[in-house]
């Protein structure tokens, strides 16, 4: 038996703080609400990938809120995060969670609606 927060701790015995993920494009320029669809098929989904319903709506809310949120969202769930901006986590019992990037954050080639061709 160990204390509550040793899964999670690294072997110095901190633990992984969460951060944004790095810049990334989207394989074709893609407007908000094709991205927000995107996301919203992915979270539907994601419990028939495997793991626990209650770590993938942990994840969803820490992907979803600011950061400081986010990491008191994945501490009190008991997420392991493997990867500092959660694209690959697992739950107390080794259950794998792999999130992509588009439901962590905008690619940098987004579109914004409305605006027709003048994009900047």
């Amino acid at each position: 038996m160990g204390c509550a927060g040793s899964s999670q701790s690294k072997a110095d015995g901190t633990v992984k703080k969460i951060r944004k993920p790095k810049p990334w494009k989207h394989p074709q320029p893609i407007t908000k609400s094709q991205l927000m669809q995107l996301r919203d098929e992915f979270w539907d989904t994601a419990p028939h990938y495997g793991g626990r319903k209650e770590i993938w709506d942990a994840l969803r809310a820490a992907a979803e809120a600011d950061l400081s949120l986010a990491q008191a969202i994945v501490d009190s769930a008991g997420v392991i995060v493997q990867s500092a901006d959660l694209t690959i986590c697992y739950d107390e019992r080794g259950a794998k969670y792999e999130l992509p990037k588009y439901v962590l954050s905008e690619p940098t080639n987004l579109i914004r609606e409305g605006l027709g061709s003048l994009q900047f």
